[in-house]
């Protein structure tokens, strides 16, 4: 099979390695693609820990596609059906997945790419946001992440604030059902606008989703007393320092809403595959840049440049 390996810093490419064989309770995949996570960009970046070469398809946690071959044991899966998976090394033509951590894709998805990873994350987020009808809800950071909750947000009957930095988001959030948006430019001034939307008590709930020191210092000051802050940025880039007199003083509730249990994961990812499929949630105009399996490095570096228009990076077979 083709799959890919990072040699180095910035540098990716594409050899031949064996078809990986199922153990026992595993799927094998023909994958179809898989998106691009911004988790990748450490790793690519070159960090002093990083260890190169990568072993084939690493990284790529992202995939869909069709069970070609079943391990001993595995009930309710067969040869053929179109799944989701969380698995490992999905930057390849094929990987394998416990068969619990497969999801099947109804009929409603035919030709439908579905990253079953990031989307179950945004569900596993708005769980435990606990966003409800009547509430304000700002959302720091519009990428892919931040569109779909600002959709999930708003169907709940949240008045939804979208601040992002660049101009494409911000019409992103409108389309996604945002009351009201803010460029995310000037840290005084953003608090200053919420405050006036929100008559001085600033939002029930506020989800960071970017990442980076500033965004998680402006979520802290946006939230209201015995609000709930939620941390849905991944923050891979060192220590982080926060105003923890502020958290004091308005006695909010931090929610850290990464999960690592494969179960929860798989939870969020059914939740996805529900919404997607019913109409509830139509995330593909999310998927904004395609890439062959030859040009990950063009991936990973617009994930990590976001171009004009850039939200999610797929990776396609």
């Amino acid at each position: 099979m083709r799959a890919a390996i990072l040699e180095g810093a910035g540098r990716a490419r594409v050899i031949e390695a064996p078809i990986p064989e199922p153990g026992a309770g595993q799927v094998r995949i023909r994958l179809e693609g898989c998106g691009v996570c911004a988790s990748n960009l450490t790793p690519w970046a070159g960090p002093a820990w990083m260890q190169y070469p990568t072993a084939p398809g690493d990284l790529g946690h992202e995939g869909w596609g069709v069970v070609d071959a079943l391990g001993d044991g595995v009930d309710g899966l067969a040869v053929g059906d179109r799944v989701a998976a969380l698995s490992y090394k999905s930057y390849a033509e094929y990987d394998v997945a416990e068969a619990t951590n497969v999801v099947k894709l109804p009929a409603a998805l035919a030709g439908q790419p579905f990253p079953g990873e990031p989307l179950g994350c945004a569900f596993n987020i708005f769980r435990r946001s606990d966003i409800q009808a009547g509430q304000t809800v700002a959302i720091v950071g519009v990428g892919f992440l931040g569109a779909i909750l600002t959709r999930l947000a708003s169907q709940a009957g949240a008045r939804v604030i979208g601040i992002s930095r660049r101009g494409y988001s911000l019409d992103l959030a409108r389309r996604m059902g945002a009351a009201e948006t803010i460029a995310m430019d000037d840290h005084n001034g953003i608090i200053a606008q919420v405050k006036d939307l929100t008559g001085g008590a600033f939002c029930e709930r506020v989800v960071e989703a970017v990442g980076k020191q500033w965004p998680l210092d402006l979520a802290g000051e946006l939230t209201g007393e015995r609000g709930r802050m939620i941390v849905a940025g991944y923050h891979q880039d060192g220590p982080r320092q926060v105003n923890m007199w502020l958290w004091n003083w308005r006695g909010l509730d931090v929610i850290n809403a990464h999960e690592r249990d494969p179960k929860v994961y798989m939870q969020g990812i059914r939740e996805a595959v529900d919404a997607v499929a019913s109409g509830r949630l139509d995330p593909s105009s999310l998927y904004t840049h395609r890439f062959p399996l030859e040009r990950l490095g063009e991936a990973l570096d617009a994930t990590r440049d976001r171009p004009d228009g850039f939200l999610k990076a797929l990776v396609t077979f």
